[in-house]
């Protein structure tokens, strides 16, 4: 086993401001130019978190190469330079670990055993194919969990969320969650955070929304509660700086909504309900409106999937009042949508399509920089597949699957979990509006993704489909279907 004593590729120095992206930024203030990073990220289908502080980092040289999603975004607004005309180091000289202040460093990272191995807590050189632990791993450009800014950061997240022996940390290196960590590890005691935690915390509520988004929920839900866990302990021990304690607060907020998710879309219901409560119960004692419209957004949500469509439209109208002040038209059209799902379900055509009306308005006003972060799923698929919802609930099935088919062929490629999605719910729509043939066909398409994503929501929908189509038989592809279909593994 390799020793756990750590050296590094290159000696200890102080950051370089980097002073060529200093002048790309010209008389933009750095929040200014974040939201042109951003604004260029939706350019190019990117999803960057870009924020004053980012750039701030940039140019005092704390971030010495960009990962490959601001790589893209930067070359994309700067056509013609190399990331050497922006400032940056070459991808392959940066290894090991950088010089970073020493309150970082001892804020950041927890104990970790004789037992630890060195390629399970330390970055490799990626570039370098001859690294001897990973002689063939190279990075992927295309690869979305790539998400860290430097491979220097990288090793404080993996640290501040994996602790404990050898055999815990082989696992959390090695399953899709890199943030996992042990029961144990959660429950210990932690020095008083500080900003590494709080930006360990935010990258581990963005790798779980990227996972889902390409996987489902199923096989996340159960690894992502003791990273939460971990959050509530971080709060509980206290924050160096006020402002850390607020990026705290929000990111459990963040997170404890993205386990609720995951045990939602899983079947969980109770479960869910209770992450969602906390969420907001977080919200309120920070007076943080973004993550109370948030929690009251996803409480909706389970409220109409749980069968209390009354209490969906309620919690709807209670995000979209604390939601108003906050700018973001976007943000105002997917909670309109939340509120007619509820009217669908209590069968009100007149509120829903009211509600339907102003979600459509609002959505026509764009994006803006006011629009929250975890709004990047939502776009014209999501929005024409919330619709085909609410006429599906209505019994609208013509309309329905008009939406449906719309949400499918609109949805980017990344989001398999939501093509597989609406792809199912075109399939029931089209079954129950009397087209069992082409249920069956766009039934086979779901079942194809079902190698890809792991959704109780989805297996529940194609299982509703499959009874539907039992009497039609006969029909083209529809015995077929219904073989494979009874064939497919099911979901734990």
């Amino acid at each position: 086993m390799a020793s756990s004593t750590t050296t590094s590729s290159q000696p200890d120095r102080p950051a370089r401001p980097n002073l060529a992206f200093r002048q790309l930024r010209g008389r933009h203030s750095p929040a200014e130019f974040a939201a042109l990073v951003r604004r260029a990220a939706r350019e190019i289908g990117e999803r960057v978190s870009c924020d004053a502080r980012y750039i701030g980092r940039v140019e005092a040289g704390e971030i010495r190469c960009p990962n490959y999603a601001y790589e893209r975004v930067f070359l994309h607004m700067f056509p013609g330079h190399t990331l050497a005309d922006l400032g940056f180091a070459a991808r392959s000289s940066v290894r090991g670990r950088a010089a970073r202040p020493p309150e970082d460093v001892t804020h950041a990272s927890l104990p970790r055993t004789g037992t630890e191995t060195r390629e399970a807590v330390e970055p490799y050189d990626p570039q370098n194919p001859h690294h001897p632990h990973e002689p063939r791993q190279t990075r992927n450009p295309q690869d979305p969990f790539e998400t860290h800014d430097n491979y220097e950061e990288s090793d404080v997240l993996r640290r501040l969320f994996m602790t404990g022996g050898g055999a815990t940390v082989a696992a959390a290196t090695l399953g899709p969650l890199g943030f996992t960590i042990d029961a144990v590890a959660a429950d210990r005691p932690v020095r008083r955070a500080g900003t590494a935690h709080a930006t360990a915390l935010e990258e581990a509520v963005r790798r779980i929304r990227l996972l889902d988004d390409r996987h489902g929920a199923d096989g996340l839900y159960r690894r992502a509660a003791a990273p939460l866990r971990a959050a509530y302990a971080l709060l509980d021990a206290g924050a160096t700086r006020q402002t850390t304690a607020e990026r705290l607060h929000s990111g459990a907020g963040e997170l404890a909504i993205s386990v609720g998710w995951l045990a939602h879309d899983s079947g969980r219901f109770d479960d869910a309900r209770s992450h969602y409560a906390e969420a907001l119960a977080t919200a309120r004692m920070t007076g943080d409106p973004g993550l109370e419209a948030h929690a009251f957004c996803n409480t909706a949500f389970l409220a109409r999937d749980a069968g209390r469509p009354r209490e969906a439209v309620r919690a709807a109208q209670a995000a979209q009042r604390v939601g108003r002040p906050l700018g973001s038209a976007r943000l105002m059209s997917l909670l309109a949508l939340r509120e007619a799902g509820g009217w669908a379900g209590l069968a009100d055509r007149t509120g829903c399509e009211q509600a339907l009306a102003r979600a459509q308005a609002l959505f026509e006003r764009g994006h803006s920089d006011a629009d929250p972060e975890w709004m990047s799923f939502y776009g014209e698929a999501e929005l024409e597949g919330l619709e085909a919802q609410c006429w599906s609930t209505l019994g609208d099935w013509r309309r329905a699957s008009r939406h449906a088919r719309r949400a499918a062929e609109l949805q980017d490629p990344h989001f398999t979990r939501n093509i597989a999605l609406y792809t199912a719910e075109l399939a029931d729509d089209l079954a129950r509006g009397g087209r069992p043939d082409e249920a069956a066909t766009a039934g086979m398409r779901v079942l194809d993704l079902l190698d890809q994503v792991q959704s109780s929501r989805i297996q529940g929908m194609l299982a509703g489909t499959a009874r539907v189509l039992l009497p039609h038989r006969r029909a083209s592809g529809v015995q077929e279907f219904l073989d494979r279909h009874a064939s497919a593994p099911r979901g734990v």
